[in-house]
């Protein structure tokens, strides 16, 4: 089998020195040092530096233009660094793409190119070509269908499926041999919220007999529930990485106070313990010291037996809060988070 080597300029040369093999477990994760992707003067990475183990969910987030894609692509093989090194284990996967592509599996955003066959087959022809038996690759993809819920559909052709099912499905198709590194970009996409657990819980075994896991998402709440540690990324550079408690930690001692108020009423000044406020709709934003959670529930409730207020929220700061911090938002007070998993009265 002949394979190739990407040039700066995109082509490709014959590599003779790379013979593919079959994906094995390795105890050596992936481990990418000083990579840099410039095109012209436009640097999309720079100097990015992550470890992610076998057995590991490793997050990367970042808004859109960050860099995430780019990056992505340089793991797999898709595009040349023009500085910096990827190994997988004592594997080079820069002077050898094909073995990137031999040992890393890999969702895309668009969706699985399954229009005019069925799940069932597209699975079992991905399994086959990442080097399962027949055996293998009929009981992996059944298992995989079954775990999410999509036998009825395996059958149909995939014009016929909705947004969510090929999403799933394309999962499956990056799962049913995942090798030693699995990458998924944005995976919950269109999916429901019950298959969006049952693959979390699929992505967990498969993380368990480790594969590395790498999860690209704009998602930072489904991100901190996920992921066993993450970098963030902004402007082609690592601004932060760590677990996400590591991350939140500089605000661990503060909390997210929200006070919805009646829309007929006038809004009352921000009260004197709040380190930052903000409006949204009729809904007062504010953070403030942990200390000051009673005086802070206290002041709430007079609003809302005085018909000003409606409601409250109290909760911790959430990653979301500190990812908007992170990528230098100046409304950051504005966009934190406000949902129903708080106390509330």
């Amino acid at each position: 089998m002949t394979t190739t080597v990407l040039t700066d300029d995109g082509a490709g040369v014959p590599d003779p020195s790379w013979t593919p093999a079959p994906p094995s477990a390795s105890s050596e994760g992936l481990v990418i040092e000083g990579l840099r992707k410039q095109y012209g003067d436009v640097v999309a990475n720079d100097d990015i530096s992550i470890r992610v183990e076998p057995g590991e969910v490793f997050g990367l987030l970042g808004p859109n233009g960050a860099g995430k894609t780019t990056l992505v692509n340089q793991i797999v093989g898709l595009l040349r660094p023009t500085a910096g090194s990827i190994h997988l284990g004592d594997i080079d996967l820069v002077a050898h793409p094909a073995a990137a592509r031999e040992f890393c599996s890999y969702l895309p955003q668009g969706e699985p190119p399954i229009r005019s066959i069925s799940p069932k087959f597209a699975a079992n022809i991905v399994a086959r070509v990442r080097g399962a038996d027949g055996k293998r690759a009929r009981e992996r993809a059944d298992a995989l269908f079954s775990a999410l819920e999509l036998d009825e559909w395996t059958g149909k052709v995939g014009e016929n499926l909705s947004g969510g099912v090929k999403r799933l499905v394309g999962f499956v198709m990056a799962a049913v041999e995942p090798g030693r590194v699995m990458i998924l970009d944005e995976p919950t996409n269109d999916v429901d919220p019950l298959r969006r657990r049952l693959m979390w819980r699929e992505l967990r075994r498969i993380a368990a007999g480790g594969t590395a896991v790498i999860l690209v998402t704009h998602n930072v709440l489904e991100a901190e529930h996920s992921v066993d540690r993450l970098a963030v990324i902004d402007h082609g550079r690592v601004v932060a990485q760590g677990t996400p408690a590591t991350l939140k930690a500089n605000g661990r001692d503060r909390l997210r106070f929200t006070v919805a108020l009646n829309p007929l009423a006038e809004a009352p000044p921000p009260p004197p313990f709040a380190l930052s406020n903000a409006r949204v709709g009729r809904r007062m934003l504010f953070t403030i010291e942990e200390g000051d959670a009673g005086i802070a529930m206290d002041w709430a409730r007079t609003l809302i037996a005085s018909g000003v207020g409606e409601e409250y929220q109290l909760g911790a700061t959430t990653l979301e809060n500190t990812y908007v911090r992170l990528v230098g938002r100046e409304d950051a007070a504005d966009l934190m988070e406000v949902d129903d998993d708080n106390v509330t009265e």
